[in-house]
């Protein structure tokens, strides 16, 4: 009897790779894919942020499902999974903020949530949140929703930092990556394995999407303009190389046996706690963080508004529209959408400054613009409305330029 349950435990099989410095490698380099793939189709091919998202949903379940029905873990179809997956949660967070316009500061809170509900239907069921013990059908139903969890809370949390709270994509990398290297100092002074391995999953999507922003964006916008088309190829090929390795070589195979016992109960007491302090340690932190940059960006619009005439600012935002105008008007729907992306930009970074200048007119603005992206960025863009959008855009600004 005792043979016959040593031979079920070496039988099973785990589904996931053995968390090597590969594993982190790959990680970083498909959370960066998903923020640029993300763009490359949306944006570049002109597929709309429905028809990207859909399609990107469609390969995402069929990857899904070759990855359940596989006995073992198989590199190509694992991380083919972490790509897609990738991609998916980063529209998931794009849809909530562009679509339903949702701030940034609720999908960050909401996402932290599921995420924490789905770890405590986890552990509840199995008593155990090691991707170690990724064996049996629902620890990876689990595994995979914490994972598309990981990846919207990410790329949510990354925009806020970045765009909202006006960091720029270098410093919100910098900073996401001194998080992680306190976790890791952390681990090494006896910090739960379990709880600095998925804090550190975690950050690495912010700092992957910081990445790809910081690479991918124009100079006007803080990066380094290789644009989201070359970033993706050079990531992507960098991916399939490290897999094609790991194929080879299997280097990240876990072959330890594996057992269904439960923890012991003095060592779940110390993760236990453990959990408390970190999970309150960020909060605190992410609060207080963002209070302060909150705070320091009103204090910087009551100087600017005292000090700065608002005229420039309404004038770049026309120009930005006009250039965008004289696009549709060729036509050149795709070079339009990529324009309007700075004028996204612009004006989600001035915000903090031009909206306690007067409220109204910021409102006004502020919903034209909305109705112009939302025409460009239509799953099927009509030239006809997108221009009468635009139009309708400058005259707006014309009005808030002249006063009116």
């Amino acid at each position: 009897m005792k043979t016959t349950q040593t031979s079920n435990n070496l039988a099973l099989m785990s589904k996931v790779p053995e968390v090597t410095i590969y594993f982190w490698i790959i990680k970083i380099l498909c959370t960066t894919v998903g923020e640029t793939a993300a763009d490359y189709l949306n944006v570049s091919l002109g597929f709309g942020l429905d028809g990207t998202s859909i399609i990107m949903g469609i390969l995402l379940i069929v990857a899904l499902f070759f990855q359940f029905i596989a006995q073992k873990y198989i590199p190509l179809v694992y991380w083919l999974s972490v790509v897609l997956i990738s991609i998916f949660g980063t529209l998931f967070t794009d849809n909530l903020t562009d679509k339903l316009g949702i701030s940034l500061e609720t999908s960050t809170i909401v996402f932290s949530i599921a995420l924490a509900l789905t770890f405590s239907a986890w552990f509840s069921f199995e008593k155990t949140l090691s991707i170690h013990s990724i064996f049996t059908k629902r620890r990876e139903a689990f595994y995979w929703l914490a994972i598309l969890f990981t990846f919207a809370l990410g790329t949510a949390t990354g925009d806020l930092m970045a765009e909202t709270l006006r960091f720029g994509y270098f410093v919100t990398g910098i900073i996401v990556a001194v998080v992680i290297a306190l976790v890791v100092g952390a681990w090494r002074f006896g910090l739960n394995e379990i709880l600095a391995f998925w804090i550190a999953y975690i950050m690495t999507r912010p700092l992957g999407a910081s990445i790809g922003d910081f690479l991918s964006q124009s100079s006007s916008n803080g990066g380094l303009g290789l644009g989201p088309t070359v970033t993706s190829v050079i990531f992507l090929t960098a991916i399939l190389l490290t897999v094609t390795f790991l194929s080879i070589t299997k280097r990240d195979l876990i072959t330890r046996s594996f057992t269904t016992n439960a923890p012991k109960r003095r060592r779940r007491s110390t993760a236990l706690w453990q959990v408390a302090l970190a999970l309150s340690t960020l909060v605190v932190t992410a609060g207080l963080g963002y209070y302060w940059r909150h705070t320091e960006l009103q204090n910087q619009a009551v100087i600017s508004s005292a000090t700065a005439s608002p005229l420039a600012d309404w004038s770049n935002f026309r120009k930005i529209a006009k250039d965008t105008l004289s696009l549709v008007e060729k036509p050149d729907i795709q070079a339009a959408i990529l324009r309007v992306k700075d004028l996204e930009t612009a004006w989600d970074n001035a915000e903090p400054r031009l909206k306690p200048m007067n409220p109204a007119k910021w409102s006004l603005v502020d919903k034209s613009i909305d109705n112009v992206l939302r025409q460009l960025r239509a799953q099927n863009p009509n030239p006809v409305t997108c221009k009468t959008a635009l139009e309708s855009l400058i005259t707006t600004l014309d009005a808030v330029d002249k006063g009116k």
